[in-house]
């Protein structure tokens, strides 16, 4: 039977009734600061904690609950003698609840210039404490953590007179992911803090649910998405849903790809995604220019895709988005008008994405799950190196030539390797993505670009280990390609682009994607 309970809580949503219910049954209240001042104005009888452990609370509040007579009546073993004979020998009494939540860190941190002082201050201490107690002796002690248990907690009381120890091992297990979660979002702000320590001897991380999913990849595996905390400006978590059914796994991985990639375009610019990888990037002075484009790099591909634009969507570029079914659009924003028009089909997501074109910080990290373990790189910021890029042949590219091979070059980053980009006039018109080797996805672009391969520009994410690729180009008619270089073999393909009249710049920085 619950006789005591020890309430002290930062989010006071709801406590005032819980209490209520628990006094009306004959709890006992303790509580602590705050929380005892907001139960005392509601009219509850509050016991204060220091008049049971019989010292003050000291240093500004930092101790108030840290005491035998707290912690010894959270941890006795009601079933066990001696704990029993202990406890009454000594003048401590059991604490049958306790009800807390946590300083708010969290809400600290991100308010965004926080001195340091002000989160340090916002670490609990005796909160943690006497959670994790409780939660140990579950068998005993009903914990609540979340006041979304608290109707739980009286439908129980109010049945049976007490809380199932079902129900109090599932507030305990809540109780440990809880303090897990405050732990290391204070070890991620002071990691973050001292600024020079990239990858931790042991690496803790922590993630919010942002929902539940249908299923995952496929529908018999079943999913989540879950966020990271704090730090999602422009990202998609922190988008907006405007229009359509909630977001698949496969829609989420998608969409995440088109928006990592749009973000390497300052200029208006519409990218086309299926399957993670680019069917379609137009890069124009307008959006509904630079949508055209996208869309005619690979009409049948960008079918069923996901858009993603880093400029406002308008009338004009809605209506032609609205001639084919696509999964998603995102977008920082959308006109009235081009809402209008793209809400009447009702299948189709639309997302709004403030911040879009912000770039992902490079201290992120990417992280890769394998069976058994985690690989874990910083976030692959960088294009290119400008030290490093040069032409090698003997013809040099144009001027329009290395905006196209710099706008290829950013499209082949994001596509699975070995990958290929033909580009040409700002727009891609052919993308091979995701071979064993890199012919055959060579082949693959040049088919899908057919006759407009004539003078347009070829991108490689990694080293041409032979001249194979180069003879293909050239048959293709293309003039000019950029890739790495580094290969042992470099000055072969050199010597065909030569031949060929093709110039070939090296950037001196390779872009696998796995």
């Amino acid at each position: 039977m619950i006789k005591r309970a020890l309430i002290s809580v930062s989010d006071k949503t709801g406590i005032v009734e819980f209490a209520s219910a628990l006094a009306s049954k004959g709890v006992e209240i303790i509580s602590t600061g705050g929380t005892a001042k907001t139960l005392s104005e509601a009219g509850l009888k509050v016991i204060n904690i220091s008049d049971i452990t019989g010292f003050p609370e000291c240093l500004d509040g930092r101790v108030k609950t840290l005491h035998p007579k707290v912690h010894a009546g959270l941890l006795a073993i009601r079933s066990n003698e001696e704990h029993m004979k202990q406890i009454k020998d000594l003048g401590v009494e059991t604490i049958d609840m306790v009800i807390i939540n946590l300083y708010p860190f969290k809400q600290t941190i991100l308010k965004g210039n926080v001195e340091l002082e002000e989160a340090i201050e916002n670490i609990d201490i005796g909160g943690p404490t006497m959670l994790r107690a409780a939660a140990k002796n579950y068998q005993d002690v009903t914990v609540i953590v979340d006041p979304a248990d608290y109707e739980k907690v009286l439908s129980e009381m109010n049945q049976s007179g007490d809380v199932s120890v079902n129900t109090k091992f599932r507030l305990a297990y809540k109780v440990f992911e809880h303090t897990s979660h405050y732990d290391t979002l204070i070890a991620k702000y002071l990691r973050d803090t001292l600024g020079d320590i990239d990858f931790p001897e042991t690496l803790s991380l922590t993630y919010e649910k942002v929902q539940d999913m249908r299923y995952g990849e496929n529908p018999h595996q079943k999913a989540v998405f879950y966020k990271e905390v704090g730090a999602n400006k422009g990202l998609l978590p922190s988008a907006v849903q405007l229009h359509g059914k909630e977001l698949s796994f496969n829609n989420i991985n998608d969409t995440n790809g088109a928006i990592e990639l749009v973000k390497e375009f300052d200029e208006p610019t519409v990218v086309a995604v299926k399957h993670t990888n680019p069917c379609g990037v137009g890069s124009a002075d307008n959006i509904y220019d630079a949508y055209m484009r996208a869309y005619e790099s690979d009409p049948v591909s960008i079918f069923g895709g996901i858009i993603a634009a880093n400029r406002e969507i308008d009338k004009k570029t809605a209506e032609e988005i609205n001639k084919i079914f696509v999964e998603i659009v995102v977008a920082p924003s959308f006109t009235d008008e081009a809402l209008a028009i793209l809400t009447q089909k009702k299948n189709i997501r639309i997302l709004k994405l403030e911040n879009i074109t912000d770039k992902i910080s490079p201290d992120s990290y990417d992280m890769k799950k394998v069976a058994g373990g985690l690989l874990v790189q910083k976030y692959n910021s960088e294009l290119l190196n400008p030290d490093e890029l040069k032409c090698v042949t003997n013809v040099q590219p144009t001027k329009e030539q290395m905006e196209d091979l710099i706008f290829a070059m950013k499209v082949v980053k994001h596509t699975k390797s070995n990958a290929i980009t033909l580009a040409k006039g700002k727009m891609t018109i052919g993308v091979g993505p995701g071979q064993t080797n890199r012919i055959v996805p060579t082949k693959v672009a040049i088919e899908y670009a057919g006759d407009r391969s004539q003078g347009a520009v070829m991108a490689s994410d990694a080293f041409f280990p032979f001249s194979d690729c180069v003879e293909a180009a050239a048959a293709a008619g293309i003039k000019a390609i950029i890739q790495p270089g580094g290969s042992v073999r470099d000055q072969e393909s050199i010597d065909a682009c030569n031949k060929y009249g093709i110039a070939m710049v090296f950037t001196g920085m390779r872009h696998f994607k796995h």
